[in-house]
């Protein structure tokens, strides 16, 4: 459909518009979400996230883990960006601007903004952006791929720094219990059974993707039923979310500049330059929607706190399509 085609091409996939209507239905009709009879599709969400991270373990390929080893220096950047440049520029943002003075939603909405700083890169499209714009695609698997796992462990710990001020979220002992439970043994489950099934998994890429993003549409409808039902939105100005839009493209200009900048004294060539700003400069919808299931007890809160990361989703698609479309037809003349 040409529609459809439009919309990719200016980076609104299918799934960002099925995202924007779950908030919608959710809106409509929060009560369905809440409801737990005649099925709860809050407990669905929860036992979907330990499936996602199976069959994440499930279809890793090793054999393009071990290719993309040999690029140190690109790995340590990538991750630095990722894990580093993205949670300090956050944490010296909220000092600056005075979060820890602010209350209700503003500060759940500034306590997203650092759990999305904290979160991994994206798995499938900085793979896919990195193709595009002709870059280092061994080496964009291998990162993507690195910086999931390593989200695991990095994401909750810095989270650390907030969770025993939020109300509703999970004590640090019953994080770690439920990210053992949750993602850890799951995880592990795959990897252990990727010798024997993991080509059958790979062969279903596709229907494996579309079941992540169905789970993902469920932790975030179920959220913001949560949020709308007991009126965490209530009085929210509409100036405030476009500060937060507006704050979520300088976040994004800012890491991707001081990536491009490093690259330059660095000396990396073209297309180690253009692997690291794409997978250095993103934020992973997927992992923030579970991992928000992991460290957060009350789902009212998830909705708030997965707003920023949903935004800045949105425009590092939107943004990174087009910078990548660019970078591809200028290396083709």
């Amino acid at each position: 459909m040409p529609e459809m085609k439009f919309l990719k091409k200016i980076g609104l996939e299918p799934f960002i518009l099925l995202i924007f209507a779950s908030i919608v239905l959710a809106y409509a009709a929060p009560q369905i979400g809440i409801d737990r009879e005649p099925i709860s599709i809050g407990d669905i969400a929860n036992w979907g996230v330990s499936a996602i991270f199976f069959f994440y373990g499930l279809r890793l390929e090793r054999a393009e883990l071990k290719e993309g080893l040999v690029n140190a220096r690109l790995h340590l950047l990538v991750h630095f960006s990722t894990f580093v440049i993205f949670p300090v520029a956050m944490i010296c943002a909220m000092k600056f601007f005075g979060a820890a003075q602010t209350e209700g939603s503003v500060y759940y909405l500034w306590i997203g903004s650092f759990f999305l700083a904290t979160l991994p890169s994206t798995v499938s499209s900085s793979v896919v952006m990195v193709s595009i714009a002709k870059g280092n695609m061994p080496a964009a698997i291998f990162n993507a791929s690195v910086s999931s796992l390593m989200g695991v462990f990095i994401t909750p710990l810095w989270m650390t720094l907030y969770l025993e001020k939020i109300d509703g979220a999970h004590g640090l002992g019953e994080v770690v219990f439920k990210l053992v439970m949750q993602v850890i043994i799951p995880v592990c489950a795959g990897i252990l059974l990727n010798p024997k099934f993991g080509a059958l998994a790979r062969a279903h890429k596709r229907g494996l993707r579309i079941f992540d993003q169905s789970i993902i549409l469920a932790i975030i409808y179920t959220s913001f039923c949560d949020s709308f039902y007991k009126k965490m939105f209530a009085g929210f100005p509409l100036d405030t979310l476009a500060v937060l839009a507006l704050s979520m493209a300088a976040l994004f200009a800012f890491v991707y500049g001081a990536v491009y900048a490093i690259c330059a004294l660095m000396k990396f060539n073209r297309k180690d330059t253009i692997t690291a700003l794409f997978c250095g400069s993103k934020k992973s919808l997927v992992h923030g929607s579970v991992m928000a299931k992991v460290l957060f007890d009350n789902p009212a809160i998830i909705g708030v706190v997965l707003l920023p990361t949903m935004i800045y989703h949105a425009m590092q698609l939107i943004i990174v399509s087009a910078i990548a479309e660019k970078m591809g037809r200028k290396e083709e003349k």
